[in-house]
C-alpha cells in the first residue's frame, strides 16, 4: 500500500507514514497535500487521490540528541572501522562478529567499554577467554563514541516515488532504475 511523505512546514522531511494517517491529518486541518498519487479512493459521498506528500501547517520543533548514539551492531562497527581489533584486518560486515573483551561468564557487560568488533576466526581464537588469556591483543580499546558514527535511512532511494525526490536531500546521484 503507497506510503506518504510528511514534511515539517519547512519543507523538511520528517518521517514516512500510512497514507490511512496521511488522509486522517488532512481531514483533521492539519496538513495540506503537496502531492498525490494516481490512485483513487472511493466512498460513498467523496473521491480523492492518495497522499503522496503532506506538509504540516505548524512547525514541529524536534529535538535531537546528536551526543546520544544508539548501541547497536552496526555503531559497533562503525566506531572500530569495520576492522577486527584483535588482527586488525577489514571485513565486509557479513565477515564480522562482535566480541565481549571480558566475556559476559566472568561478568562482563554488554556496553561500548567491553565489546569490539572481531573477524570469525580471531573470535573462534579467543573463544570464552580474556584477550590476555588467549595471547591476544587489542589494537585499540573500545570507548563510547561522541557523535553517531552510523546513519541509516531505509527508504530505499530506488522505491522512493518521485514525488518524494525534490523532498530527500542526498549527495548521491539518483538513478532512475
Amino acid at each position: 500500500m503507497e506510503q506518504t511523505l510528511l514534511l515539517n512546514a519547512t519543507y523538511e522531511p520528517l518521517k514516512v507514514v500510512h497514507w490511512h494517517k496521511a488522509v486522517t491529518l488532512w481531514c483533521q486541518g492539519k496538513v495540506e497535500i503537496i502531492s498525490v498519487y494516481d490512485r483513487e479512493v472511493r466512498s460513498v459521498s467523496i473521491t480523492f487521490k492518495l497522499p503522496s506528500v503532506i506538509r504540516l501547517l505548524r512547525y514541529i520543533k524536534i529535538r535531537r540528541r546528536f551526543d546520544y548514539v544508539p548501541f547497536s551492531r552496526a555503531n559497533i562497527y562503525a566506531r572500530d572501522d569495520y576492522a577486527c581489533q584483535y588482527c586488525g584486518d577489514a571485513f565486509p560486515t557479513g565477515e564480522l562478529t562482535f566480541d565481549h573483551i571480558i566475556p559476559v561468564a566472568q561478568g562482563g557487560r554488554k556496553d561500548w567499554e567491553n565489546i569490539v568488533t572481531c573477524c570469525i576466526s580471531c573470535n573462534r581464537k579467543k573463544g570464552g577467554r580474556t584477550p590476555a588469556g588467549a595471547g591476544m591483543q587489542l589494537v585499540r580499546m573500545p570507548r563510547r563514541p561522541q557523535r553517531a558514527p552510523a546513519i541509516r535511512l531505509t527508504i530505499g532511494l530506488r522505491n522512493a516515488p518521485e514525488s518524494w525526490r525534490d523532498y530527500l536531500y542526498w549527495n548521491v546521484e539518483l538513478d532512475d532504475s
